[in-house]
């Protein structure tokens, strides 16, 4: 089995190393230029962003040429993940793939401009994570076939949702954060960019390639990265992922 996925505090690596198989940095195999793959079971696994795909998937998907006799694809969320899956397996169909299961799990949201840390870590117990990992895990080794459905309603809200995402999410959206004097310069923000929009010299600098994935913001070991319209300044990373695994992750130096 072949997995591919994008994490930025660890939760869809977490999913990827749970599902199994051989794991494939997306971000990584963009900066190789790596994009044909064969196996038997081919996945895709990622965090959803505003009911859709980060910007990063989208166009790592453009590129793949892969071939597999079963796809699935899961979806990390904290809130609401909306018909995501439903219209990834519609992009599948046109771009000549078959999309066999698609699911969606209810993880921690790392989202600083919408949610409070510590009420998301609070609600982990909640969210049943490990039991629903496990049924997705065992559809998976089952080969279920099973596609979530949409409304009409759901699909045109997505779609003003998107337009709006799309504007706040222009690339440009780090060059707003603020660096304070905690930071030492330890070159960790740039080591988890999985875009490589962050440079470390006498000073932190950001591109406009930004993913807005805040896994800067969130690993920064000195906390000195902030948003000016956090919820709050705790931060996360999935506890059962490393930091230096997401730098292996992301790392685009």
């Amino acid at each position: 089995m072949t997995v591919f996925y994008f994490t930025a505090t660890g939760n869809s690596l977490y999913v990827a190393k749970t599902a199994g198989g051989k794991l494939y940095s997306i971000p990584q195999l963009l900066k190789d230029k790596q994009f044909n793959f064969e196996d038997d079971v081919v996945g895709f696994i990622f965090p959803i962003y505003g009911f859709g795909l980060p910007k990063i998937v989208q166009k790592f998907l453009e590129n793949i040429k892969f071939k597999s006799t079963y796809t699935f694809a899961i979806g990390t969320y904290g809130n609401m993940h909306g018909p995501c899956m439903y219209n990834l397996a519609k992009y599948f169909i046109k771009k000549g793939w078959r999309l066999n299961y698609a699911d969606t799990i209810l993880m921690v949201d790392n989202y600083l401009p919408g949610f409070e840390i510590n009420n998301q870590l609070n609600t982990v117990e909640n969210k049943r994570i490990d039991k629903h990992l496990k049924e997705i895990v065992d559809n998976i080794k089952n080969k279920k076939n099973s596609i979530p459905a949409a409304t009409i309603m759901e699909r045109i809200f997505t779609a003003l949702v998107h337009s709006l995402v799309s504007k706040l999410l222009d690339g440009k959206s780090a060059q707003q954060y603020i660096i304070n004097e905690k930071c030492n310069k330890c070159g960790t923000c740039g080591k988890v960019c999985p875009t490589g929009n962050i440079e470390i010299r006498d000073k932190i600098t950001f591109g406009n390639v930004c993913e807005s994935c805040y896994g800067c913001v969130h690993i920064c070991p000195q906390n000195a990265i902030h948003l000016r319209n956090e919820k709050s300044d705790i931060r996360f990373r999935n506890e059962n992922i490393t930091l230096q695994e997401i730098i292996q992750s992301n790392n685009q130096k």
